[in-house]
């Protein structure tokens, strides 16, 4: 059995392979559960979570032959599985959520990493500064601690994706968009694909969550003056 959860976009998710052979089912009784979870969700109007959530995929199998597959968030994960009620299945469930939190975790660890290290530069500078007595030695050790400093802001600032609530804002601003150009849901749904695949196209990336927290405000920008190719 390969990870429980894996990260794709920057995200941990599973898949319905993985669902399959750890509470031992068809994968196509999993995809059916899948695609039942997807049907309700568009009947109560929350196009967006299904999008947000689930994500069709394929993959190949041991002959060369490609397959669907589906990608699920942990929201996804809960609800395809909230049905698989035995004992043994209750164990699965806790695996998932713990390797889920596990994840999570190490994703906020890797992002605070990066922070740290700039903390520990400018520390590092003023303890310098301090203690240096010629006056050349601290202008050397400035213009050397100021362009280490310079560099990691640039990682930082080109590595941060948006967090939770800077994906809630743009998720907002998208849904704000698409309910004002149309009020027929089926309609509705054309247009969330439509609005998210230009926003990858348009900001170079894989998920609407990877695009960068200083382009945050363009691509609200860009979503309230956006006109679809096709309206209806």
């Amino acid at each position: 059995m390969g990870k429980l959860v894996f990260l794709h976009n920057n995200q941990p998710v599973t898949d319905s392979l993985t669902v399959a052979e750890v509470f031992e089912k068809r994968h196509d009784i999993v995809l059916r559960d899948i695609e039942n979870q997807i049907t309700k969700l568009q009947e109560a109007g929350e196009q967006e979570f299904s999008l947000h959530n689930f994500e069709e995929s394929t993959y190949t199998n041991e002959r060369g032959r490609e397959y669907r597959k589906f990608n699920l968030t942990e929201d996804a994960f809960t609800l395809v599985v909230m049905a698989y009620i035995t004992p043994e299945a209750m164990k699965m469930k806790v695996m998932f959520i713990q390797e889920f939190k596990r994840m999570r975790e190490q994703l906020e660890k890797s992002r605070i990493h990066v922070l740290d290290d700039r903390t520990a530069l400018i520390q590092s500078m003023k303890l310098t500064v301090e203690t240096a007595e010629r006056q050349d030695e601290m202008q050397k050790v400035i213009t050397q601690h100021g362009q280490k400093i310079y560099e990691i802001e640039q990682k930082v600032e080109e590595q941060i994706t948006l967090d939770h609530g800077e994906q809630r804002r743009l998720q907002k601003a998208i849904a704000s968009k698409v309910y004002e150009l149309e009020s027929d849901p089926a309609a509705r749904s054309k247009l969330f694909r439509e609005i998210y695949r230009e926003i990858k196209d348009r900001f170079a990336v894989a998920s609407y969550k990877d695009v960068k927290r200083k382009e945050l405000q363009s691509a609200i920008n860009y979503v309230e003056n956006w006109i679809p190719r096709r309206v209806g």
